[in-house]
C-alpha cells in the first residue's frame, strides 16, 4: 500500500467486512474529534496511508468490541502508539459487541457511582433499567452513560441539570426518525438497509454538529 494513497472511499471498502457500520460521516467524526489525522491532496481530499488505516481499524475495534467512550479511546491510543496497549487487561470498563445487559451491582462497581447517584439518574430517565428486571439489570449503554455522569457529578452537576442532555437527545432522535421513517418501514429489504445506514450516518453528523455548535457557544461565553 503506497503511503497516503487511499481515498476515504477506498478506506471504507477496506474496512467494511470487519466494520459494516463504517461510513464517510463516521470517519469524518473521528477526524473532528482528533482521533485520526489523514493527509490531504492538493485539491483538499482526504488521503490515508497504511499507518492511518491501521490506527482507524484499532479505534473502530475498540468501539465495536469494548464500547469505550472517546476520551478513553484517546488515552488508549497513546498507549497503543507506544506499544503498551492494555485493552485486554480487564481494567477498563467494557461492554461486549452484542451489548449484553449489565447487573446493577456491576454497573455501580464499574462506573464508580453510589447507589444514591444511580437512583438519582434513574429518576430523571438518564439511566433506565431493563423492563421486567425489577431494577436489577440495565442495558449495555447504561455503563458509559453512568461513567460520564460520574465525571459530571464530580464537577458539581446534579442529575436534574443533566436532564437537558436527555431531552436534547430525544429531540434529535425524533428528528432523524421522522425523516427516515418511510425507508425504515419499507417492505423492501434494500431500502430498509439504506435507511438504517442513513440513520447511523445522520446520528454521527448530528453529533459532530452538536459538538461544533456547543464549542462555539462556549467560546462566546468565555469571551463575554
Amino acid at each position: 500500500m503506497a503511503d497516503e494513497s487511499l481515498s476515504i472511499g477506498d478506506v471504507i471498502n477496506l474496512l467494511r467486512d470487519d466494520f459494516p457500520d463504517v461510513s464517510v460521516s463516521k470517519i469524518r467524526f473521528l477526524e473532528a474529534q482528533g482521533l485520526i489525522t489523514p493527509g490531504r491532496s492538493a485539491s483538499g481530499y482526504r488521503l490515508f496511508g497504511s499507518a492511518e488505516v491501521k490506527r482507524l481499524r484499532y479505534i473502530l475495534g475498540l468501539q465495536r468490541d469494548h464500547f469505550l467512550p472517546l476520551k478513553v479511546i484517546k488515552s488508549k491510543l497513546t498507549l497503543w502508539e507506544r506499544g503498551e496497549d492494555n485493552t485486554d487487561d480487564g481494567e477498563s470498563p467494557e461492554v461486549d459487541s452484542d451489548g449484553d445487559p449489565i447487573s446493577r451491582q456491576d454497573l455501580l462497581r464499574r462506573s464508580g457511582l453510589t447507589l444514591d447517584q444511580l437512583e438519582e439518574l434513574q429518576s430523571h430517565n438518564l439511566v433506565v433499567a431493563e423492563a421486567g428486571s425489577e431494577n436489577r439489570v440495565f442495558p449495555a449503554w447504561a455503563l458509559p452513560a453512568a461513567i460520564e455522569a460520574r465525571h459530571l457529578f464530580a464537577l458539581g452537576f446534579e442529575a436534574r441539570h443533566l436532564r437537558q442532555v436527555r431531552l436534547a437527545a430525544e429531540r434529535e432522535a425524533e428528528m432523524l426518525r421522522q425523516l427516515l421513517l418511510p425507508g425504515l418501514s419499507s417492505i423492501q429489504a434494500e431500502v430498509r438497509e439504506r435507511a438504517r445506514q442513513s440513520l447511523s450516518d445522520g446520528a454521527d453528523a448530528v453529533s459532530v454538529l452538536h459538538r461544533v455548535i456547543l464549542g462555539s457557544e462556549l467560546r462566546s461565553l468565555l469571551e463575554e
